[in-house]
């Protein structure tokens, strides 16, 4: 592989997942989304700060972030798809969870917690038998408790071991194991969620800021 390519795929991945989705939006309708709720540059924070069809938007578009991440790898690497497909996942969740314009915004570092945009990058990655699994998974969750954080986390968990399950078949190739440092990616932004989730404090679906 051309190391330049692979630096390319990295450096623009990181980039378009850098773009302020939910920043841009919350200014739109006169908020800063980085001062209001949890401060969390996602779908969530903006659909108690602004309503839910604000937040819907923003999940789309940073989902939409992660696709194209994945694409523009594919084009810039189209002999090694899957590989590129991995290296642009992994970047462009990096560059939402620690945004380098957002961070040029506020003078500190910020970002999301990647779950919308590591959606995306699925979508193109994964089965879509394994697609679909996870996202009924997501919103059983949702429907039975209302935790978007626990739907998540449940999801990424199941994603990462279905991942492992497949490259031990043979289904997936070796390479897809980077994936699952989107998985951690995720964990880690969540912290606090879990956190709440345990001490019985995190807030549900359809809760205001």
């Amino acid at each position: 592989m051309d190391l330049a390519v692979i630096v390319a795929i990295i450096v623009v991945g990181y980039l378009v997942g850098s773009f302020p989705t939910a920043y841009v939006v919350g200014r739109a309708k006169g908020v800063d989304i980085f001062k209001v709720g949890s401060g969390n540059m996602g779908a969530t924070n903006v659909a108690r700060a602004c309503g839910v069809q604000y937040g819907a938007l923003v999940w789309l578009w940073d989902g939409l972030k992660g696709a194209l991440a994945v694409l523009v790898a594919r084009m810039l690497m189209p002999d090694n798809a899957a590989a590129a497909s991995v290296l642009a996942a992994v970047a462009v969740v990096a560059g939402h969870n620690w945004s380098f314009l957002a961070t040029i915004i506020t003078g500190s570092i910020k970002g999301g917690k990647g779950a919308a945009t590591a959606s995306g990058t699925f979508l193109l990655l994964a089965p879509t038998f394994l697609v679909v699994i996870v996202l009924a998974l997501a919103a059983a969750v949702v429907l039975l408790t209302r935790y978007v954080s626990l739907a998540v986390l449940t999801s990424v968990a199941a994603a990462a071991l279905a991942i492992l399950v497949l490259i031990g078949l043979n289904v997936l190739e070796p390479v897809y194991s980077l994936y699952l440092f989107v998985a951690w990616m995720i964990f880690i932004r969540h912290r606090s969620n879990i956190y709440n989730l345990l001490a019985g404090k995190e807030r549900r679906l359809g809760d205001r800021v």
